[in-house]
């Protein structure tokens, strides 16, 4: 079904070749389009007008393509577009959160892209708008809001904005008496700050010129910026930095990690001129993270061989690992996510599996109950509570076919109360769609859970076309949750997939540590499996399923496009990291030394060089015949730098054996997230969704 006769004959951009070769372990590669990698890359970041004109040449030229090749589409993606918009409620509102004399919350007004947030008295009355998202976006062509929190006196604001997509974010100040930003003004920041308990100050991390948090800094208000107190230097480029602050507001957590191993230093909130305290010395492989508690501290944890994490706790007095005392045994395949603590109870959030559950612990009896619920397959989320001596925590709840729902639940009485459904303004009937959750073989026996949904009058005979999405990687879970833009392929007969794969947490920690490094083919061969058993099933045909993906999920499609490019009658990429072997090898890039634990390092390994060699997309393109790929960037994406799927594009059409074209579409004017405003984020959705449609033969489908 998808064949070259879907796209008018146009000539794809011809990408020059400048060979650059490299050897390393006695291996020399060539890479006769490195040249689109701007030399200047960590300026491009910030100021992208300083883009070499060659390389913008190409990728003007390569935007023209794309555009020429779906203008047949323009129409259906504008009537996608309005789908999906009808389906958000345009002056939408969150349920305000209590904190002291007021509650907090965000709104979007009719026709706006960003959002405002404000405050209300604490139970009830007129709204006080405290930042509005679109007054400061105006003007810009790309804007996004960063951290945004109140003083504990209530009496500012600290708010932090990137209008470039470079993920660079600058923070403000904002006197809330008169609704006026001071001139305190921090640059080159991670995107949020944490107020000391004085709340005339605050702590921050600042970014390098590589884009790596590596430096914690303190802030006295009324001081110039350059002056600011070094708290705490990171050295070593392979480990995050990032500060948070506690409930209580007493103290500040410096948390250090890269993707299997942590470190924290504490500060008391009270005293930001103190020396961090360490808490337990990073060593390789132990994972741990801080909760409040009062005169303890929670600390979830894999030490001791607890690879699904288990719950412990030490007097805050003296937090090291030698006095850490365990509360919540290890249960193997049961992963503990996240940990609250409060005044009278511990919640945690866990998954076994495949679904997750909260549990709550009571703190004076041990005693433990659970918030649980019956669908096949479902999301929950745990929002918890601003303050720390409360009985009543939120959180939400919703499926593929349930609409999310927002609830206070009394940790004390259990009673759960609704506080709101999300509303779909254009109408949604839940019964008018059927969810599944189905098990598929793997190859080496493993069953791989698969969420979907799919229109009740869809038939099941193989002919529905399928869009399927997968990530696997960083132990992230994909939720199956309720997601109103792919209702607009459901309705047009499409069977809408989620494969919870390996190299993600779908299925307890093992499911990730059997998904990197050396087994990363595992999250490959899944996908892969997944494909084959929702055509077994009757669900669709190969030719019928569009693969989907972005990031490292984009690498994923890029190896599934070498390993199984007969199973997928279409693929999309968004901001694909696949030139895995170049970046692990380019020690400069942002992220690059705080992957090795995730991928392995190329540089020192010549193990960790060949297993990426392996399968890194770009490295093992082939004299293939590949179904049409769409690859989706945005120019200051710091994680996924523009040149690799620009590269990736140039090597495919120079190398494969068919005539299906090869489409790469790129945001000038954004970074990794796509554009920033609620409705522009909505028009890519749609135009990936068209090109689903038109790949599948599906473009002049109406929906049900």
């Amino acid at each position: 079904m998808t064949n070259s006769s879907i796209f008018p004959k146009i000539e794809a951009p011809q990408t020059e070749e400048r060979p650059v070769t490299d050897t390393r372990h006695g291996v020399t590669r060539t890479d006769e389009f490195a040249w689109l990698r701007a030399e200047n890359w960590q300026e491009v970041f910030r100021e992208p007008s300083t883009l070499d004109p060659a390389i913008r040449d190409h990728l003007d030229a390569e935007n023209a393509y794309q555009s020429a090749l779906m203008e047949d589409t323009v129409e259906l993606q504008k009537r996608l577009f309005q789908e999906m918009k009808g389906r958000i409620k345009e002056d939408d509102s969150s349920v305000p959160m209590k904190d002291g004399p007021f509650a907090y919350g965000s709104s979007f007004k009719i026709g706006g892209e960003q959002p405002r947030y404000f405050r209300t008295p604490r139970d009830g009355g007129a709204e006080e708008i405290i930042l509005d998202g679109d007054a400061e976006a105006e003007g810009k062509p790309y804007f996004r809001i960063g951290g945004v929190d109140h003083s504990s006196d209530h009496k500012r604001l600290l708010w932090a904005y990137d209008d470039k997509g470079s993920e660079f974010f600058t923070l403000h100040v904002r006197e809330l008496s008169d609704g006026k930003d001071i001139s305190d003004q921090v640059t080159d920041t991670g995107g949020s700050g944490v107020w000391n308990a004085s709340d005339d100050g605050f702590f921050y991390t600042r970014l390098d010129q590589n884009h790596r948090p590596s430096k914690i800094f303190f802030h006295a208000l009324g001081d110039d910026p350059a002056n600011d107190r070094l708290v705490f230097e990171e050295t070593d480029p392979g480990f995050f930095m990032n500060v948070g602050g506690s409930r209580r507001n007493d103290w500040i957590f410096i948390g250090i990690n890269d993707h299997e191993t942590s470190e924290y230093r504490l500060l008391s909130m009270a005293d930001p001129h103190a020396e961090p305290q360490l808490v337990a010395a990073r060593e390789t492989g132990l994972q741990y993270d801080l909760e409040e508690g009062g005169d303890i501290f929670f600390i979830l944890t894999n030490a001791d061989g607890a690879k699904d994490f288990k719950i412990m706790t030490a007097p805050v007095t003296a937090p090291g690992r030698a006095n850490w005392k365990e509360l919540v045994p290890h249960e193997p395949g049961r992963l503990i996510l996240s940990v609250l603590g409060y005044q009278d109870f511990m919640v945690r959030l866990e998954r076994k599996e495949g679904l997750p559950r909260i549990v709550v612990h009571d703190r004076k009896t041990g005693e433990e109950h659970m918030i649980s619920f019956e669908e096949e397959a479902f999301s929950l989320g745990l929002g918890g509570s601003y303050e720390y001596d409360t009985d009543v925590i939120r959180f939400s709840y919703s499926s593929m076919t349930t609409p999310t729902q927002l609830f206070d639940y009394n940790l004390r009485t259990r009673e759960r109360v609704l506080l709101k459904t999300q509303e779909v303004p254009s109408g949604h009937n839940p019964e008018d769609y059927v969810t599944r959750r189905l098990m598929a073989p793997a190859h080496d026996g493993e069953l791989v859970p698969i969420s979907l949904i799919y229109h009740r009058d869809t038939p099941l005979d193989g002919s529905a076309p399928c869009l399927l999405y997968g990530y696997g990687s960083y132990g992230i879970a994909i939720p199956a949750s309720f997601n109103t833009n792919c209702l607009s392929l459901a309705d047009r007969g499409f069977v809408y997939a989620i494969a919870h794969i390996r190299g993600g947490k779908d299925k307890g920690y093992a499911w990730y540590d059997d998904g990197k490094r050396v087994k990363k083919t595992n999250t490959f061969l899944d996908f892969i499996a997944a494909a084959r058993h929702l055509v077994a099933e009757r669900y669709t045909s190969h030719d019928r399923i569009v693969a989907q993906g972005g990031s490292a999920g984009g690498m994923l499609m890029g190896a599934i496009a070498n390993m199984a490019p007969e199973a997928f009658g279409g693929i999309i990429a968004e901001v694909p990291f696949v030139d895995v072997l170049t970046t692990m090898l380019d020690d400069t890039l942002p992220l690059t030394p705080p992957e090795w634990p995730e991928w392995g390092n190329p540089i020192t390994s010549e193990a960790d060089y060949k297993t990426i060699a392996a399968y890194s997309p770009y490295d093992n393109v082939g004299a293939l015949s590949y179904p049409p790929i769409l690859a989706v960037a945005g120019l200051t994406d710091p994680r996924v730098t523009y040149w690799e799927p620009a590269k990736w594009a140039a090597r495919l059409r120079k190398l494969k054996k068919d005539n299906n074209p090869v489409l790469f579409k790129i945001n000038m004017d954004a970074g990794h997230a796509g554009a920033s405003g609620r409705f522009s984020r909505l028009e890519e959705i749609a135009y990936n969704y068209a090109f689903a449609l038109k790949v599948t033969g599906k473009a002049k489908a109406e929906p049900a």
